[in-house]
């Protein structure tokens, strides 16, 4: 069976702040790699079964916020971090993660790159920091 490429001009998504424009009152929306960008940090922040309807969506990076963490941990993580966003975010490829532990300060950098399909910009990297809330 062939491949079938996915083949799109732009690519848009409501923010999820929901907060309305404050002269149209329009819902903001979000273009191309910016939303693409706010798909993978929803992703990735997401506790499974916290979005209803769908239990498995998310990761279960947040849990590990607490464990001691290890080179195995690291390991561990990145593989989460890929098989969620390429369950759940099918307009990028070329997928690599990488964690970095800052238990100084109870965090977790994380740096995903990837190339959005069907487009010609150029690779993106979207780095963000899990903390764990006390």
């Amino acid at each position: 069976m062939a491949e079938i490429n996915r083949i799109s001009r732009s690519f848009k998504d409501i923010s999820l702040s929901f907060k309305p424009h404050p002269v149209t009152g329009d819902l903001p929306v979000l273009k191309n790699e910016r939303a693409i960008n706010a798909s993978i940090k929803n992703i990735v922040q997401t506790v499974p079964g916290e979005k209803f309807f769908n239990e498995r969506f998310g990761s279960e990076v947040r849990s590990q916020l607490f464990e001691q963490f290890d080179a195995t941990t690291s390991v561990i993580l990145e593989q989460q971090i890929i098989e969620s966003i390429n369950a759940y975010e099918p307009r990028v490829d070329n997928l690599s993660v990488e964690v970095t532990a800052r238990p100084d300060r109870n965090e977790l950098g994380i740096t995903v790159s990837y190339r959005i399909v069907g487009q010609e910009f150029p690779s993106q990297n979207y780095s963000f920091i899990l903390e764990a809330t006390r």
